[in-house]
């Protein structure tokens, strides 16, 4: 699938570079997200996420993983759109939430990763409950996750390889958000 939802009904995919996250708290309410939260759930498998921390005038990127470095899921929607020349698209979205103690001072939101006893749960078809499927977009574990900072090589998109994820030291004043 394509990262960046383009809703079946949209006149074109441009939309789909806007709609890479969908809030959860308003999922339910939003027509983009709205029928998808009930019969289009999807699992965005993981290893780490990266978001980034205001340091004066530049930003320092922080790695985000399990404990354990165990692969996770993200809780994500999906939908399919045909163009007008009969192309097809499967694109898909992160829903997030509220960021745990972990992340709380780096950005003000995180993915919504759900736990491995959920997945069976949020992947049935069958279950269209909206309200117990909100119930299940909270924030993670903080206690179950850690984080390091690291290098701004992982700012540019061509870079795809372990120097992406590789810890880095930064100064007391940087790492405070004074640098």
């Amino acid at each position: 699938m394509r990262w960046g939802l383009v809703p079946n009904w949209a006149k074109d995919a441009t939309i789909g570079a806007r709609m890479i996250n969908a809030r959860s708290e308003t999922a339910a309410e939003k027509p983009a997200f709205r029928e998808l939260l009930q019969r289009r759930r999807c699992l965005i498998p993981a290893n780490a996420f990266y978001e980034w921390q205001k340091a004066g005038k530049s930003k320092q990127p922080y790695c985000f993983e399990m404990m354990q470095r165990e692969p996770f899921a993200f809780a994500g929607l999906w939908d399919r759109w045909r163009g007008s020349d009969g192309t097809t698209l499967e694109t898909c979205t992160i829903l997030t939430t509220t960021p745990n103690q972990l992340l709380a001072d780096v950005h003000d939101r995180m993915p919504v990763i759900l736990p491995p006893a959920s997945y069976g749960l949020w992947l049935d078809p069958g279950f269209r409950d909206v309200a117990a499927t909100t119930e299940m977009l909270k924030p993670y574990d903080a206690g179950q996750m850690r984080r390091y900072p690291v290098s701004t090589w992982v700012n540019n998109v061509a870079n795809d390889d372990r120097e992406c994820s590789e810890p880095i030291e930064v100064s007391g004043a940087r790492q405070a958000g004074l640098f």
